[in-house]
């Protein structure tokens, strides 16, 4: 499910761009334990430390899209963001060429379509869906790639019209006058997206619609999971997903992470920086927290 989700927020997260010096402060932090023995700690705040660093940086795990009633800036949290010079995120969400860079990759290539890819049955069933829960004949949105169309469909599947992390922390960025950057562009950011055939990605469209009821209440178990800042399990989830994308979890988690590794160090070199990625990146052998630990770098949890 997790996966089923990355694929969609990652277009969420995209798509969510449209609606969009300080004091050092010292964050209190858990102890670390070495990075072969670490015990797993619920956290979404981690401290980055130590190595090169002459001022600490913060990770911060989101979930790209989540009701409002559930978006919740912690004390610790705030005091990590003004102890920031500079705000990263997966992608550039202040820049003012975001929209057109997205609008350039949305559409399918070759002539495809959704009702070229889907079974007749299906085809129905999601422009059925997509008309009342989004309002928009399928047609209309019938050349754009999968999973993007599964993005236009994410509000239905959480139930309300969704907050942003992202864009809340651009917002505090802009009230701070820190610069926000990211970690990779959107046309790397789709490239991997695009390396997922068409097929598979609208196999997932089908199942959010035909499978809503399952694929709600996972989602349910996953935003548990989140509102318990239990990254490892967010993590763990995705390998255990019930839809889709299984067989790309290492293209869309595993690969990105370590494409990143060099860029958070350099940025966090820079200036104390705060990062804020997809909480399913973090956790793991392979997350961002493992890697940055194999490094060098002291990685701890924030109490929250």
């Amino acid at each position: 499910m997790q996966l089923f989700h990355r694929a969609a927020l990652a277009a969420a997260l995209l798509l969510s761009a449209f609606s969009t010096q300080a004091q050092k402060v010292k964050v209190k932090a858990k102890t670390e334990t070495s990075a072969s023995a670490a015990a797993p700690a619920n956290s979404l705040l981690w401290e980055v430390s130590g190595k090169n660093l002459s001022q600490p940086s913060y990770i911060y795990g989101t979930i790209h899209l989540i009701c409002p009633q559930d978006l919740q800036i912690t004390e610790p949290t705030k005091r990590a963001f003004t102890s920031a010079q500079q705000v990263v995120m997966e992608l550039d969400m202040d820049s003012p060429t975001l929209a057109q860079e997205m609008q350039a990759g949305m559409l399918m290539g070759g002539g495809q379509t959704l009702e070229k890819l889907l079974p007749p049955a299906d085809y129905a069933r999601v422009g059925e869906y997509l008309q009342a829960k989004a309002g928009l004949p399928v047609a209309q949105v019938g050349m754009l790639k999968p999973f993007i169309v599964s993005s236009i469909l994410y509000p239905a599947l959480l139930g309300c019209k969704p907050a942003s992390y992202e864009t809340t922390f651009v917002e505090m960025a802009k009230a701070q006058q820190k610069e926000v950057t990211g970690l990779e562009t959107v046309q790397e950011q789709l490239g991997f997206f695009e390396k997922i055939p068409y097929p598979a990605q609208s196999k997932m469209l089908a199942d959010m619609v035909l499978k809503e009821a399952q694929a709600q209440q996972e989602f349910q178990q996953m935003l548990t999971l989140y509102k318990a800042q239990n990254v490892e399990g967010l993590r763990d989830m995705t390998s255990k997903s019930s839809f889709g994308f299984r067989e790309y979890e290492s293209l869309l988690l595993d690969e990105r992470n370590q494409q990143w590794i060099a860029r958070i160090e350099k940025q966090a070199a820079a200036k104390p920086t705060f990062f804020a990625v997809g909480a399913a990146h973090l956790g793991g052998p392979k997350g961002v927290l493992n890697l940055l630990r194999q490094q060098g770098y002291q990685v701890r949890p924030v109490v929250q």
